[in-house]
């Protein structure tokens, strides 16, 4: 990856993703809750959609490509970018550079963008140096964590979601031998290949299950969305939460 300079003191453009605008906004507003308690601006580009993942994914690379000119001219005048999802700022991060090495233009500009963006508990830990937001959840909960396969694969992010998780009060986090094993969702991989898919997420329903854990927390929607999906259709309580949504529910908390 290209080198990054520290983000410190610097505005924050919120790439809040598809899924998390489609189908959880209130994450996105659980981010923007937490950047601002630390006293950051964040402004959202009202033109972004997209960076292009699933087409990338599937071999249309061209088709990659139209989506992902269009997040470099939303985000042209962004100083730094944070979003709360590992495998979007994967895709930035690892495949822009990739998809646009042969044109000049543009890659200047993928691999200005690479650097500047940052996933949302990394973006705290290592941007900010901060580990500690002195959260206080309103009632004790023990939880495990999910870790999403590009973010912990491709950006290592388990050691800043447990940091934070293991600094919040009134929250307890688990060890979990399960917490690095995939949920089967994989973005197109669930659709091409479904019953896999279907197989993978019962295992890790099972190991849910095992675990005791009140809640599972998680970076991606994703997988927040796949497995609260699978305990649906058992006819279980969906549990797992984005973890900006119960860091955003610890400072309100202690805001009180």
């Amino acid at each position: 990856m290209v080198e990054r300079k520290s983000p410190k003191g610097k505005p924050i453009s919120l790439f809040v993703t598809c899924m998390v605008d489609m189908l959880s906004p209130q994450t996105g507003m659980s981010v923007v809750a937490v950047l601002e308690h630390l006293g950051l601006t964040v402004d959202f580009p009202a033109g972004q959609t997209c960076c292009g993942q699933p087409a990338f994914n599937a071999g249309y690379w061209d088709e990659s490509r139209k989506v992902a000119r269009h997040f470099i001219e939303t985000f042209r005048e962004a100083e730094v970018i944070v979003t709360p999802s590992g495998s979007c700022a994967a895709m930035v991060r690892h495949e822009y550079p990739r998809i646009f090495a042969d044109d000049p233009a543009l890659l200047a500009e993928a691999e200005r963008l690479a650097s500047i963006t940052w996933e949302f508990t990394e973006f705290i830990i290592e941007g900010l140096g901060i580990t500690d937001l002195q959260a206080r959840l309103p009632d004790r909960q023990t939880v495990v964590c999910h870790h999403a396969c590009h973010g912990l694969r491709l950006l290592n992010l388990k050691d800043a979601s447990e940091t934070l998780l293991e600094n919040t009060e009134n929250l307890t986090l688990q060890s979990w031998d399960n917490s690095e094993i995939c949920c089967g969702f994989g973005g197109l991989f669930s659709v091409k290949m479904a019953d896999v898919s279907g197989a993978m997420l019962h295992k890790k329903l099972a190991h849910i299950a095992d675990s005791g854990a009140g809640s599972v927390i998680t970076g991606d929607i994703s997988c927040l969305m796949h497995m609260n999906g699978g305990l649906e259709k058992q006819g279980k309580r969906p549990c797992v939460r984005h973890i900006a949504d119960v860091l955003a529910d610890g400072i309100r908390e202690e805001e009180k």
